[in-house]
């Protein structure tokens, strides 16, 4: 049995082969970031899914590309977690930027972004990925994520820089109890998630020109940090992976244009795109 796993900051996609890598089953889970969730709850969120540990013994192969899976520590954390469970199993971790460049491109060069609950992007030369800077995650990065835009929300509406129409219905949507957001913000796991929570009502308002003009910004944004720099010209082909940029390709598309670039196709969830190119390329 192989897993396959696309592993965010909200939720982890997993699908499962049998040896004629003939779909059997998927699941979906918590996120399991292992450079923001604390160990303990990355293993209970894997055994609390029966489905996955019911074939415990069985798997023998784990391709998991997770958010937080740039950098040799959260690996090791989370390589050890999956060894304890799937003891017969082979494990291979990545970061989840490469999972969206299987998905995109395939093998074939392109510009590929994440803009979920998290953000990042890369140039894939059809070989290997080239990334100008890595990333520093949710506080100091992932400019027009979730959690960007869930920071920017919040903030607005607490200096009062919100409309008021707008407000209100926000204020009826969340709790904004100052108590309980710095709970969620400084007490509890996955703080990135907690903020992107809020990007949510951007979803049903898009069409306010409030909404529209932070979301205008935020994109901009991702552009100047995260496209611009690469240098590349409308042939490239650039891919968008995630929520954010499915529901705001319209206005993503106005950004690149406005930025003498054409996005070639965004997709919602790169899991069909990448169980796809591990029947076709994984032996």
């Amino acid at each position: 049995m192989i897993l396959i796993a696309d592993g965010g900051s909200t939720k982890a996609d997993w699908i499962a082969l049998n040896n004629d890598k003939n779909e059997e089953f998927r699941v979906t889970t918590l996120g399991l970031n292992p450079a923001i969730v604390p160990e303990k709850e990355l293993h209970n969120r894997i055994i609390n899914m029966f489905q996955l540990t019911s074939i415990k013994d069985d798997v023998t192969e784990i391709h998991f590309y997770g958010a937080g899976c740039g950098t040799p520590k959260p690996i090791e954390i989370l390589k050890n977690i999956l060894q304890s469970i799937f003891v017969n199993a082979k494990i291979f971790i990545a970061e989840d930027m490469l999972a969206a460049v299987y998905a995109a491109s395939g093998k074939d060069p392109a510009l590929v972004c994440i803009l979920g609950t998290g953000s990042n992007s890369c140039y894939f030369n059809g070989v290997s990925m080239e990334m100008l800077v890595p990333s520093l995650g949710y506080i100091l990065m992932d400019e027009a994520s979730g959690n960007y835009f869930g920071k920017k929300l919040l903030i607005d509406y607490y200096y009062g820089k919100m409309p008021k129409k707008i407000a209100k219905e926000f204020d009826k949507e969340f709790n904004l109890d100052a108590d309980y957001i710095k709970k969620n913000l400084y007490r509890e796991s996955n703080p990135n998630m907690y903020l992107a929570s809020f990007a949510k009502f951007m979803f049903e308002f898009k069409e306010d020109t409030y909404i529209k003009r932070i979301i205008k910004k935020g994109f901009q944004e991702f552009f100047k940090y995260r496209i611009l720099p690469y240098n590349k010209t409308t042939e490239t082909p650039i891919y968008f992976i995630g929520s954010i940029a499915y529901y705001f390709r319209d206005i993503l598309d106005k950004i690149a244009k406005k930025n003498n670039l054409k996005i070639t196709d965004v997709i919602k969830r790169p899991i069909d795109n990448l169980l796809e190119y591990h029947k076709n390329n994984i032996n």
